[in-house]
Parts: structure tokens; C-alpha cells; sequence
């Protein structure tokens, strides 16, 4: 089986006008010291919607779902194991702790029309020994995908952090079909003690029941819990990035299925951490319409928690402007007329003290530059020649324009030929050709393109 992982997709889904698309999953994550309560793991991670999740390992039972003789409805996916972990006794480490813990799962499934599909997210505690070794600890981020068919054929996956294309043969279907698709993706394991490898996975922001959060007692402390999720439950969830609170496989003959039900679990910590602020784009354009009246505008983008969280920036000229999210993703966008001020720094804000424990507003500076383009670069084996044309946004000014080899920073050239905006380098080189150039403008901006090669 061929698995095509579709980033073009998945930016697609965004629709951000910011042009950077990139996927801030999670936020931060505890540091340490790491104690033996949590087994030597990091205690928290928290997303970048502001939500912190404590490592789950309370033994609170739901209140909604009855368990069985032996098998507790637990709000954590608590994993028993003879010889390892005893889920009747106190936890304790190393004598009585689980092999695998989380801080996160969300587990959904479509079972319809000879279709038979698991999916399942999750932030994981496990052991590099597999058993609850001290010195072993990792953790990472896991998007599973298996699914059980008997039509060959192309299959999408949408799901709610992402979107995979899977290419099944008559050869993957196979043993009557079963797992013809199989992925397992875990990002994030590294050295033994270091979590901060799952910050850059695929799950993430993490999501949440529409019911939640859920209250529990702890019977160990006494202590009341809330929980994002009741893993014993299927129910309508929210926090994708992308808006995709569902999974949907389409495929051969018309096939579209899907599902808007996960069961999911998630201990909310009673930690307060800032508000997360990520400032995707500061920058400006300035020209003048056919009656020489100036046009101009400063933009930010910003990721931070959506509603009720909300978020501004002052611009050049020290005004406030209030910033707008429409999608419940925690994407922002502000828009200010003012006149620029290249390379002024702009204060960027983002309050979420409406969340539960409240997360304190943050603040953060950052450069208003202007927006370069790269509009042609190309070069010629047979002449050695390379042609790079590139404009900025700034029509007023016309800052200075210089190429780079964008993999080692070796300089090309300044862009100087040519009139208006426009500008061009067109020179000789007499090296290989550099696989990606950088053009900078003197006023902050800059864009990366590969270099296309002619005979």
C-alpha cells in the first residue's frame, strides 16, 4: 500500500490568508523537575487553544457510563497489566505503574457498508523498555489509522487534525481485507526524559467533548477533576484546527462515509499558564490608486484561543485594533489603514482569562516588515545564467531588494534592474546553481523560492 501524506490538502482546509498555514498543535510542556507522581513524565502539556492536560492518571469514574466486575468505567485510559499495574491499588512508581499513559486520546469509528475503521489520536507516556523503567521515559504524538476493506482503489481520510490519501492494490486487501490500511504515526520520541519532541506532532489543539468538561471525584485524594471527555462515551467533539470535527473516508463507487462522534479523554489541569500567542504575519503594502491617493494597510495574523479568548495589536501609529476569529480555530486576523511605519514594532496581544483555570493575557512585540514576492526564478545550464524578479509590497518607498543562496546564505546579488516594483537580478554565476534562493528587502521582508532549471 502507497500512503500519500497531503500537506497541500491540509493548508488547503485552513483557507488562511496569512499564508502560512503551518499547524501549531501544542504550546509548551512542562519542564521538570519530574516526579515519581507522574512517573518521571512531564506532568502537563498545554495546546495552543490554552487548554493544559495534566498526565491522566486518576482513577475517577464516570458518572455517566456503569462499568463491569473487573473492568471500571475510568475517565483515563488507565491500561492494567498482571505483574505490572494493578488498577485496584494506589498507584505507584516503579512497583505499581502503567506501561503506557496519556495525557490525550480521542478514538472514533465507522463500521458501514462492508467499511470497518478505527481511528485513533493521541499524546502518549510509554517506555522505551515497554515496561515502567526509570530513565526509559518518552512520549509522543500518535495518529492511527486502520481500516478494513475489499475494494482497491484510492481512499481519502478526513480527520480532525489532517487529511491522508491512501493508494490500496488488490495485493493490500489481501487476508479478507483486513487492515488494508494500516498507519501509525508517532512524532516526538527522542531521548529518554525529553518531551519536548511531541510539541511537533499532529495532535493537536487537543479536542473536546461539546458536553464537557465533565466533573469526577478522585477516590485516591478526595479531590473533585474535570475531564474534557468521558472516554466511555461516543459524543460530538470540538477543537480541530482545521474545523474538521469528524472522520470521513471517501473512495471507490461513491464511497463517503463519516462520523461525528469520539470518545475522548483529557484531565484539565488546575495549572494557570499565559495565554499561548503565536504571530504568524506583521506586514504591510503601501501604493496610490490612479488618483495618486495613497492605499495602505498594516495586517497580523495570529494564532491564540478562539472565543471567548480575544486578540488586537497596536499598530505603527500606537492604535489599538481588535483582531477577528470566525472559525473557532483560533486563527486571528487585523487589519489597520493607518500609514506604515517599516520595521516599527508592533505590540501584539492575546487574553484568555475566560478560560477554566484562566490562562493570563500575554503580549508580544514583533516587526512590521513589507511582503516580498518572488515572482520568477530560473537558471540555465547551457548560458549559466540566473534570472531571479521579485517586488515588495512597500510601492513607495521601493526598498532594496538582495538574493540569497537560500540553503547556505551566500550572497547573489542586490536586485536592481528593472522599473516600478518589479525588480530583477539577471547575472552569470560560476558555481552550481543554489537549489532555493531568499530574496530580503531592506524593510524586513523576505521570500524563499526553488530555483527552476532550464537546459
Amino acid at each position: 500500500m502507497r500512503r500519500t501524506f497531503s500537506t497541500a490538502a491540509t493548508a488547503a482546509l485552513l483557507g488562511l490568508a496569512a499564508g502560512n498555514a503551518a499547524q501549531a498543535a501544542l504550546f509548551a510542556v512542562d519542564s521538570g523537575p519530574y516526579g515519581t507522581d507522574t512517573g518521571g513524565f512531564a506532568a502537563w502539556y498545554q495546546d495552543s487553544h490554552g487548554r493544559v492536560l495534566d498526565l491522566c492518571l486518576s482513577r475517577a469514574i464516570s458518572s455517566r457510563v456503569p462499568g463491569t466486575p473487573g473492568a471500571p468505567s475510568y475517565m483515563c485510559t488507565l491500561l492494567p497489566e498482571p505483574g505490572v499495574y494493578d488498577d485496584t491499588q494506589p498507584l505507584a512508581f516503579p512497583g505499581n505503574f502503567p506501561s503506557e499513559a496519556f495525557w490525550f486520546t480521542a478514538d472514533a469509528f465507522i463500521q458501514q457498508g462492508g467499511i470497518n475503521l478505527a481511528y485513533g489520536a493521541a499524546l502518549e507516556a510509554a517506555f522505551n523498555t515497554e515496561q515502567p523503567v526509570d530513565g526509559d521515559q518518552i512520549s509522543f504524538a500518535r495518529i492511527r489509522l486502520r481500516v478494513d476493506l475489499t475494494t482497491p482503489g484510492s481512499y481519502t481520510i478526513t480527520h480532525p487534525y489532517g487529511i491522508e490519501v491512501f493508494t490500496v492494490s488488490a495485493e493490500d486487501i489481501g487476508n479478507d481485507g483486513v487492515n488494508a490500511i494500516n498507519q501509525t504515526r508517532d512524532i516526538g520520541i527522542g531521548a529518554p526524559g525529553v518531551y519536548t519532541g511531541a510539541l511537533k506532532g499532529d495532535v493537536g489543539p487537543f479536542l473536546r467533548s461539546v458536553n464537557g468538561p465533565y466533573p469526577e471525584t478522585n477516590p485516591d485524594t478526595g479531590a473533585l477533576e474535570l475531564f474534557v471527555g468521558d472516554p466511555n462515551l461516543e459524543e460530538k467533539a470540538t477543537g480541530s484546527p482545521f474545523n474538521t470535527n469528524y472522520v470521513r473516508i471517501q473512495g471507490p463507487n461513491g464511497l463517503d462515509l463519516r462520523t461525528e462522534v469520539f470518545a475522548v479523554s483529557g484531565k484539565l489541569s488546575a495549572l494557570q499558564r499565559p495565554t499561548p500567542l503565536i504571530i504568524q504575519r506583521s506586514t504591510y503594502s503601501r501604493d496610490t490608486d490612479e488618483s495618486g491617493a495613497p492605499v495602505q494597510s498594516q495586517d497580523v495574523f495570529v494564532q491564540a484561543p478562539p472565543p471567548p479568548g480575544n486578540a488586537s495589536f497596536k499598530d505603527s501609529a500606537g492604535a489599538s485594533v481588535t483582531m477577528t476569529e470566525t472559525s473557532g480555530t483560533g486563527h486571528w486576523y487585523g487589519q489597520s489603514e493607518a500609514t506604515p511605519e517599516p520595521l516599527a514594532e508592533l505590540e501584539v496581544s492575546a487574553d484568555n482569562s475566560a478560560a477554566s483555570p484562566p490562562n493570563p493575557p500575554t503580549s508580544l512585540t514583533t516587526p512590521l516588515v513589507d511582503q516580498v514576492t518572488i515572482e520568477q526564478a530560473e537558471y540555465s545550464l547551457g548560458s549559466g545564467q540566473l534570472l531571479i524578479v521579485a517586488s515588495s509590497s512597500d510601492r513607495i518607498a521601493l526598498p532594496v531588494l538582495t538574493a540569497s543562496d537560500a540553503a547556505v546564505g551566500t550572497p547573489i546579488g542586490p536586485l536592481d534592474e528593472g522599473n516600478g516594483a518589479l525588480k530583477s537580478l539577471d547575472s552569470v554565476i560560476s558555481s552550481i546553481p543554489p537549489a532555493r534562493v531568499t530574496v530580503t528587502s531592506a524593510n524586513g521582508g523576505s521570500d524563499t523560492e526553488e530555483v527552476l532549471i532550464r537546459p
